[in-house]
């Protein structure tokens, strides 16, 4: 009877520290764990150039955060787990599963195009998994996605700029040259393009406002190859100013082809497609006088959180390091990194995906592309950044520099030029 109740002690001892033994494993394992980041961005497609920085972007930032974060006290090892959209929204969607479901990460990044942000940013609602992104008009973001400004996301909060922004940008600098102020538009047919085109609340709404007639052609397919009836159509409406949303490809087509048709408009200010030295040097001697909107630039007055750097010096380094001349998706890529790591270290419980949602919504921080935080935005879960207009002129160390030729929208960030009508040789 003895032994019975010692064995049967023995083994209600031997069952508690077992069970015990587990407990105190997964504290030390909780405060020890990998904090993950799924990073997702277009690598290959035909918009990878809004990729090519993202090896460098990665690669400082890993030696940065090499020794991990302190959070509350104990310091966790961070991992940036890289996916490539291709380009693709249904490959986005497909990977930012991926990263949800298999690898477990804390927090979702992604940025560059509606065709990225929106699909990862929609699994990440789904599955209740934080997550930011950029390097998406808002617009194209948050009514892309459907969302009510009455209710806004749970999960999901997006910085970048907007419609209104870009289109005080684009009529600044076609205000201080002499036009018919007649604009032809075309708009991709894809989420930015469909966004931004909208005929009630696009960009074309703000040119009428502005005093330009808006001739307005549409969309056209991504990757159709064929702009000679939208160009004849320009030509026969005699626009001085043509603007719309084109992926680098499809502007190289146009722009070929109205060359040869003979169509030289005064001002041809494209969004997306001129963002990348790689894309206006493709263009050959065509490049020169072509204008877009600039985000970022060595120009703009701002620092990163992380490195101290400025943005002339973070260009530079990105100079030094590829030979390549700065591209604008260069500052975002940091910025994203940049706000991810302070939403962990002000995060109450990091074992909790609610926590770190909320740390996301009280952010309020200085950052490489300027101040992100998401109290008082245009709408919930968003937050705008500042938008200047910029003017490809022949460059010193390169074949083109993309130089800040109005600063309307974003006083603080300097003109560097003069805004010009095109010149054609």
């Amino acid at each position: 009877m003895t032994q019975t109740l010692i064995g049967r002690r023995a083994a209600v001892a031997l069952t508690a520290g077992t069970l015990a033994t587990p407990a105190i494993f997964r504290h030390a394992r909780a405060a020890s764990r990998t904090i993950k980041l799924g990073f997702i961005s277009p690598r290959t497609g035909p918009i990878a150039a809004f990729g090519e920085a993202d090896d460098f972007v990665i690669s400082a930032l890993n030696k940065q955060l090499a020794e991990g974060i302190d959070i509350k006290g104990t310091r966790y090892p961070v991992q940036i787990i890289q996916r490539d959209s291709q380009s693709s929204a249904n490959r986005a969607a497909e990977v930012a599963g991926q990263l949800i479901r298999s690898d477990k990460v804390d927090l979702l990044l992604a940025s560059s195009t509606s065709d990225t942000t929106n699909p990862v940013s929609d699994q990440a609602e789904v599955n209740g998994v934080p997550c930011i992104t950029t390097d998406t008009p808002w617009e194209a973001w948050f009514f892309g996605r459907k969302g009510d400004p009455k209710v806004g996301f749970d999960w999901t909060y997006h910085f970048f700029w907007g419609e209104a922004d870009a289109a005080a940008a684009f009529t600044g600098m076609w205000d201080s040259v002499p036009t018919n102020k007649r604009v032809g538009v075309l708009w991709s047919n894809d989420p930015d393009g469909v966004a931004l085109g909208d005929k009630e609340h696009g960009l074309a709404g703000f040119y009428k406002k502005a005093g330009y007639e808006v001739v307005d052609l549409g969309m056209f397919p991504v990757m159709g190859g064929d702009f000679t009836a939208q160009i004849s159509d320009l030509k026969k409406a005699g626009v001085d100013i043509v603007n719309g949303v084109f992926i680098p490809p499809d502007f190289a087509t146009f722009w070929t082809q109205a060359a040869q048709q003979g169509f030289k408009p005064k001002v041809a200010t494209i969004l997306k497609a001129l963002l990348f030295p790689s894309a206006v040097e493709a263009l050959g001697d065509r490049g020169a006088g072509l204008s877009s909107e600039v985000w970022w630039s060595p120009d703009h007055p701002f620092k990163s959180s992380l490195t101290g750097q400025t943005s002339a010096q973070y260009a530079g380094a990105w100079t030094a390091a590829s030979k390549k001349e700065w591209t604008q998706p260069l500052g975002f890529k940091h910025a994203l990194i940049e706000v991810a790591v302070d939403v962990l270290k002000r995060c109450a419980d990091i074992n909790s995906p609610e926590a770190i949602r909320d740390a996301i919504k009280a952010t309020q921080m200085d950052t490489l592309v300027g101040k992100v935080g998401w109290k008082g935005g245009p709408v919930p879960n968003v937050c705008t950044t500042p938008l200047v207009g910029g003017q490809w002129a022949p460059g010193k160390s390169f074949k083109y520099d993309l130089l800040v030729a109005n600063n309307k929208s974003a006083p603080i960030i300097p003109v560097a030029k003069p805004f010009e009508i095109i010149k054609y040789g």
